[in-house]
């Protein structure tokens, strides 16, 4: 009896002390909060607009929210090393709610699934999957949680740039065109952003501009909707389509409401957090970004960050714009999408952001206390963009690139720019093996051979140029050696690669390729597939002087 009566006092002992302890922890928590809140330190009291899961769990649990997330940690660590992932996602949420102010741990958990889990599947279907939950967990969660912490913007924007926009990962011309061909079926592709803009923002404005007395809601009754959020639901099912008879209803009364931009606009703020305010600030910035692409939408959460961030700067954000901008210029333009398999995607320069990119390196430089990391940046962007520019025929923009590179550079540069150019083809294939200039220069044949089916002539040529640049130089490079490291000639490797063409691209695109290519043969009096030393510039009877191949 007096044990039973020991233990009793014993358990009744720990509640009161745990008790006591819990009031102490959530009082110390309370002066904690208003310490931050008089400091302006990132808060982690209540959130402004939680849901109900997070408003139970800071408030209800108060300091026992650590415990329970640490406990969720460790099954998140125990599901990873075990490869089942099932419970990855739930858990991520999970603990996101029960630390919504702890940004680093989003981070993680968002980076982990797109990067590290991503990579333990074999479909890129299934890769594209967790690539799009890590994005979730920040852009639908974390930024509702810290909407005034840069980290997680970056973090975002990395995944886009770096993930998706990067050619690391064996599945990124799946991503690519997965985000393309999803965002295009919102935005199309070249959208009028100007009508964006104009269309309301959301519904409260869209009542403001059409009220209750307006006939356009007999006639929304009429088509069978009875709100706003019902039409959006049916516009969306049907793939972007406003109902005709609608639309026919509108024709009756007169009434001509841009209803298409309205609910894309509304379409692309639900599905992607874009705002086309912004968007719209963004291409008057910087010049006219594709918005399909994922560098466009890591320029969009980095701007998006010091927009939020309290004195509007933040040097990952900074540079996340910088590299974000120079490679939406490189391969910022889509030509060609695959949107039956996603397995390749052709893009070209976006020469509209080329002077946006120079004004951006010079702009974090000087605001940044002058860097050397931008500095250096910005003379290897200018490196890039005179060969771009030179290849696609701008010599004028390559020639005042080039003087601005010897500007930064007194005496580092004393070639022509010709030779320039030239020395700077040369350099991408100085080291590579025989695999790896093979697999340079056939890409090159064959990406002139694509650009010429769809009627980019200009992307042709320059591809062209570059595939023979590059033989002559490799070949160059391992004369004594070729029996065991040299290629069949260049005449070989591209009819090698047109003979692919023919039997790789869809048969209308082979027919058009052929055609070209038959054009070019008998412009220079041949029967057979073109393997001469100049190109033939299709339509103009040009011809454009390249290097003389082997």
């Amino acid at each position: 009896m007096n044990n039973k009566l020991r233990n009793l006092v014993l358990i009744l002992s720990l509640v009161a002390v745990t008790g006591i302890l819990s009031i102490a922890l959530n009082s110390t928590s309370d002066r904690l909060n208003t310490i931050i809140k008089a400091h302006h330190l990132h808060a982690t009291g209540q959130i402004s607009n939680a849901p109900p899961m997070v408003v139970f769990t800071t408030m209800a649990l108060g300091s026992f929210r650590g415990i329970l997330a640490d406990v969720l940690w460790l099954r998140a660590a125990s599901l990873q090393d075990s490869g089942n992932y099932f419970e990855m996602v739930q858990l991520a949420n999970w603990i996101t709610e029960l630390q919504p102010r702890f940004s680093g741990a989003t981070a993680y958990l968002a980076w982990n699934m797109a990067y590290n889990i991503s990579v333990t599947c074999s479909l890129p279907e299934d890769r594209w999957r967790w690539v799009m939950e890590g994005i979730r967990l920040i852009r639908d969660k974390a930024i509702d949680y810290n909407p005034n912490d840069p980290v997680i913007y970056k973090e975002l924007g990395w995944i886009f740039m770096h993930k998706m926009g990067n050619v690391l990962d064996d599945a990124n011309k799946y991503y690519k065109n997965r985000l393309a061909l999803e965002v295009g079926r919102i935005i199309g592709d070249n959208p009028d952003w100007a009508k964006y803009i104009k269309a309301p923002k959301d519904e409260a404005a869209f009542k403001k501009l059409h009220p209750q007395t307006s006939p356009f809601w007999k006639a929304l009754t009429g088509a069978g909707f009875a709100n706003l959020e019902a039409l959006y639901r049916q516009f969306v099912a049907d793939g972007g389509k406003v109902p005709e008879e609608l639309t026919r209803l509108l024709a009756e009364e007169n009434l001509h409401i841009d209803l298409d931009h309205y609910l894309r606009r509304q379409w692309l703020m639900r599905e992607y957090r874009l705002d086309a305010d912004l968007i719209n600030q963004i291409n008057e910035k910087y010049g006219k970004l594709d918005w399909r692409l994922p560098e466009s939408q890591a320029v969009y959460w980095a701007t998006k960050g010091l927009e939020m961030t309290i004195g509007h700067r933040d040097l990952s954000c900074e540079r996340m714009i910088t590299q974000a901008l120079s490679n939406a210029f490189q391969s910022g333009r889509i030509l060609w999408l695959d949107k039956d398999n996603y397995s390749n995607i052709i893009m070209v320069p976006n020469f509209n952001v080329v002077n946006a990119v120079e004004k951006a390196y010079q702009d974090a430089w000087e605001q940044n206390d002058q860097q050397s990391s931008f500095r250096s940046a910005k003379i290897n962007f200018y490196k890039d963009a005179i060969s771009l520019l030179y290849n696609y025929g701008n010599m004028k923009k390559a020639a005042e690139f080039y003087a601005k590179l010897r500007k930064e550079e007194p005496g580092a540069h004393r070639l022509p720019l010709d030779e320039f150019v030239m020395k700077e083809w040369a350099e991408d294939v100085r080291d590579a093996s025989v695999k790896q200039a093979t697999d340079q220069i056939s890409g090159l044949i064959y990406q002139s051979c694509l650009y010429l089916a769809l009627g980019d002539d200009e992307s042709a040529i320059a591809h062209e140029r570059m595939a023979r640049y590059l033989y002559n130089s490799y070949m160059k490079a391992v004369d004594g050696i070729e029996e065991r490291v040299g290629l069949p000639s260049y005449a070989q490797m591209k009819q090698s690669i047109v003979e692919f063409c023919m039997k790789s691209f869809p048969p209308a695109l082979g027919a058009i390729l052929q055609d070209r290519l038959a054009q070019e043969a008998a412009a220079q009096g041949s029967t057979q597939l073109p393997n001469a030393r100049t190109p033939i510039v299709p339509g103009s009877g040009a011809i454009l002087p390249l290097p003389a191949a082997k």
